[in-house]
């Protein structure tokens, strides 16, 4: 199936255009013969011989684009004066930076800001270090560290080629929570490296967001991390996958009339997604968890185990059911999949028990495609953005940051986890839930202040905040 135009591949075509009747109408032609879609056309205005404008087209692939613009330019009347891609465009010189917070105007200013003032604040904060957390930028900045092992679906690409991928995570990061990140790409995916790294990286910041590092090498670091640190450290691929994933199956059960306690939920992908969606849901109360990875479903003495898998051999699938993940399908109410492309089908689906739930989070292309359990599935979600319900981290990690921050938490709690879950669900009303919308937009601006309060209010309640 042919993929749709999209933002992600549009360009902007700098044109000419003849000022003369029909010379627009061919150009619109023109660029939806090519397969484009125009998506903008700012203040046009035809005065004088011809007219130049800039026009966003969004289209295919880099391959399509290319034939659009050439498409256009072979038309008469109509000369493509320059054109660009409009995320490269986006992304030259970076997407985030660092403004300051006072003005340096006069002697005055300069001796509070800096010396000879900030010397007082530097020796407060060397006769007790918690105030840090009130006199620098430790109180609102998080570091977004990553080796580039686990880019998106892009695999291990190393950490300059990730480094887009964390200038976004913190564009994200103060865009819904106010919270000030800053991407850390290391060079090195030796564990103990990374680890000491952001041990000694740690004073400068109030909490550590982990991102994109492969399993099984992220449980290790986070878990280490976690022990050796006095500020929150969150794996943000693991935890803001499955904190979402659970918001939607709550507003899920809602329409299918079905309770946690009551589940068999399924989970294909073993790695760090999958294993977090697992404890989560667990922790929830789900019923029944069985995972599968390639080799079938996750047992008690089955072979192929690292030590997460291990763990969840021993805390899930207390039938200790084997077989592949079609089979293990049969008669569940919940599929998860975290793990790779048209992986199931509508037969499969058919097999589960009535009203399956799907979500199918795998990027960019699902483990089934919404158009094949239509009519079949009772709620369908995915991770892309052009279908419904896109279960988003960013639903989750800019309030959980921004709660941690607030109550000066120095720790994240599977309590304080499903507290943002259930957040996040809250935030869809009953009135708007539906099929087609169990999890809020991202561009909901209402969910990370929900979810940092709920949070908030969650590590106060697990003891986790500093006095």
């Amino acid at each position: 199936m042919q993929n749709a135009p999209t933002a992600a591949y549009s360009i902007t075509l700098k044109i000419s255009l003849d000022n003369v009747p029909g010379t627009l109408g061919r150009f619109a032609a023109a660029i939806g013969a090519a397969g484009g879609n125009i998506a903008a056309i700012p203040g046009f205005e035809a005065k004088g011989p011809s007219v130049v404008r800039a026009i966003d087209v969004h289209c295919r692939s880099e391959e399509h684009a290319e034939a659009v613009a050439a498409a256009v330019d072979a038309l008469e009347g109509v000369a493509v004066l320059e054109w660009w891609d409009r995320t490269y465009k986006l992304h030259e010189g970076g997407k985030i930076e660092v403004l300051p917070l006072c003005s340096v105007g006069d002697a005055d200013d300069l001796a509070m800001a800096y010396t000879p003032g900030v010397a007082r604040v530097c020796m407060s904060i060397h006769d007790d270090e918690s105030l840090a957390h009130r006199y620098t930028i430790k109180k609102n900045t998080v570091a977004i560290v990553s080796d580039g092992s686990a880019v998106l679906g892009l695999g291990n690409i190393g950490p300059a080629a990730a480094m887009p991928v964390m200038e976004g995570k913190a564009l994200l990061f103060k865009e819904f929570g106010g919270v000030d990140a800053f991407p850390i790409c290391l060079d090195t995916q030796d564990t103990e490296e990374i680890i000491e790294t952001v041990i000694r990286l740690a004073p400068t910041f109030g909490g550590i967001n982990l991102e994109d590092i492969a399993a099984p090498a992220c449980f290790e670091i986070e878990e280490r991390l976690k022990k050796a640190l006095d500020i929150p450290v969150f794996h943000d691929d693991q935890h803001g996958t499955a904190v979402v994933a659970l918001a939607a199956l709550n507003n899920a059960l809602k329409l299918v009339d079905k309770n946690l306690g009551d589940l068999t939920v399924i989970i294909s992908g073993m790695g760090a997604a999958g294993v977090a969606c697992g404890k989560i849901l667990l922790d929830a109360g789900v019923g029944e968890v069985i995972g599968a990875d390639r080799l079938g479903a996750i047992h008690e003495g089955r072979d192929g185990l690292n030590d997460a898998k291990r763990w969840f051999a021993e805390n899930t699938n207390r039938d200790r059911r084997a077989g592949t993940l079609r089979e293990v399908m049969v008669g569940a109410d919940v599929f998860m999949g975290v793990s790779a492309p048209n992986l199931i089908d509508a037969a499969d689906v058919r097999n589960m028990a009535k009203d399956p739930i799907i979500f199918a989070m795998a990027n960019p292309d699902p483990e089934i495609r919404p158009e094949a359990v239509d009519g079949l599935a009772a709620v369908m979600a995915t991770g892309r953005s052009d279908f419904p319900n896109q279960i988003n981290n960013v639903l989750a990690f800019p309030g959980i940051f921004r709660g941690a921050l607030d109550v000066n938490a120095h720790s994240v709690t599977e309590h304080m986890k499903v507290a943002a879950a259930s957040a996040i669900a809250a935030c869809v009303s009953d009135d708007e839930l539906s099929p087609t919308h169990v999890v809020p937009s991202v561009f909901d601006h209402s969910v990370a202040p929900t979810v940092a309060k709920a949070v908030g209010d969650a590590a106060i309640a697990d003891g986790v905040v500093r006095s």
